[in-house]
């Protein structure tokens, strides 16, 4: 897709297959086998076996390549595998790789995953512990040493911008967090199942980097999810109805950075999601106004109130009061924050459920979804749709 015309990628390839692990705080299991337990049950969903996979996309994050759970899940010979960078910006566009390899002819059937111990072992919360020099990382030199030291204090800084320029509080993020564990509370596979907060508990919860609250952070999760991609003409004749991919997209902004883009002309926004935005209203012809459910990434409140203006589902500064309304249906799962962190990937499954109508928070007559990736990154999204 080019970021100054339409592509024709929409409609050739559909998600036939989700599958999951339970999401915990302690799997006591390896990410290898954490994997291999998604990729089975994402293609015992799709009515496939590991026979029928030729492709397999994953994370530059991911410490089980792709080739080592091939072997671990019985699968055979690949003719495609692929690697996104950009931690939680990857997500859909594992999709979309996966899309553009089944809609070329280079692979038949493509399972993406992603899998990790990341509250058991590595906390990514915890910040910047070690490092390899990199250019990349040369960027967080500047602002390591002045205590910028975890992601939340990263987005801390754009939040605090954000609300200076509108002229608001911290408590409105709190929509966000409880729109989301109002959802979660419905659903048995999250975390906070059974668990729903009020704008009360989220402004008594504590700071962790003002403007910032515990209640505006999403969880460390412990889990795997995959997705199984393949042609739109093989999905109908599978065991679920597809999730057919009408747009898919990835995105990075001008002066883009991981996280600590703070020499922007503007921090209260984020250009590169206005990129991703941009490409799938043009490529698939829809508006803000043809989505039925949104699946934002919420590792941080602030940044889906800044996703929804950048979609042009509000005007800026008003998200906040676009969410208190309920105007748009939004993370139905409940989101990182409410039904566990996996990289965005369990959101993209969300997508798939509200398409094939089985959400347990499901939305009468969803047709089209909305997915976006990590935000504050490099980024990703997708628009999924009835097969119709």
């Amino acid at each position: 897709m080019s970021v100054r015309r339409a592509d024709s990628l929409g409609g050739r390839a559909a998600v036939v297959g989700i599958g999951a692990t339970e999401f915990s705080k302690d799997s006591g299991r390896s990410e290898l086998k954490l994997a291999v337990e998604a990729v089975r049950a994402a293609l015992d969903d799709a009515g496939l076996t590991p026979a029928d996979v030729d492709g397999l996309v994953t994370f530059t994050m991911d410490t089980s390549p792709e080739i080592t759970v091939a072997q671990a899940a019985g699968i055979g010979e690949l003719s495609f595998f692929s690697r996104i960078h950009y931690g939680g910006g990857a997500a859909c566009a594992t999709v979309q790789q996966a899309a553009m390899a089944v809609a070329s002819g280079v692979a038949d059937v493509v399972v993406c995953y992603r899998a990790f111990n990341e509250r058991s072992g590595r906390r990514f919360g915890s910040g910047v512990q070690q490092r390899e020099p990199t250019a990349e990382g040369a960027a967080l030199g500047w602002n390591l040493p002045f205590g910028l030291l975890t992601p939340a204090s990263w987005v801390a800084m754009a939040a605090q911008r954000y609300l200076h320029t509108y002229r608001l509080t911290p408590d409105v993020f709190g929509h966000v967090a409880v729109t989301d564990r109002r959802h979660a509370a419905r659903n048995p596979a999250a975390y906070f199942y059974g668990k729903p907060i009020t704008l009360a508990d989220h402004a008594a919860s504590r700071w962790i980097v003002e403007p910032l609250r515990l209640l505006d952070c999403c969880q460390e999760t412990d889990g795997g999810q995959a997705i199984v991609v393949t042609s739109a003409e093989r999905a109908r004749d599978l065991r679920r109805p597809p999730a057919v991919i009408v747009a898919a997209a990835q995105g990075a902004g001008r002066a883009q950075e991981q996280m600590t883009s703070f020499y922007r002309d503007d921090l209260t926004g984020l250009p590169e999601t206005g990129v991703v935005a941009r490409q799938l209203w043009r490529s698939s012809g829809l508006t803000p106004s043809d989505i039925d459910v949104g699946i934002l990434y919420d590792h941080f409140t602030p940044f889906v109130l800044m996703q929804l203006e950048e979609f042009g589902f509000c005007a800026p500064g008003e998200a906040a009061g676009f969410v208190a309304a309920d105007a748009l249906p939004l993370n139905t799962h409940g989101g990182q924050l409410g039904e566990a962190y996996l990289h965005g990937m369990n959101g993209i499954a969300e997508a798939v459920r509200q398409i094939r109508g089985s959400s347990v928070n499901q939305v009468s007559g969803a047709a089209r979804t909305l997915v976006t990736a990590g935000t504050g990154v490099p980024t990703s999204g997708l628009i999924l749709g009835t097969d119709d």
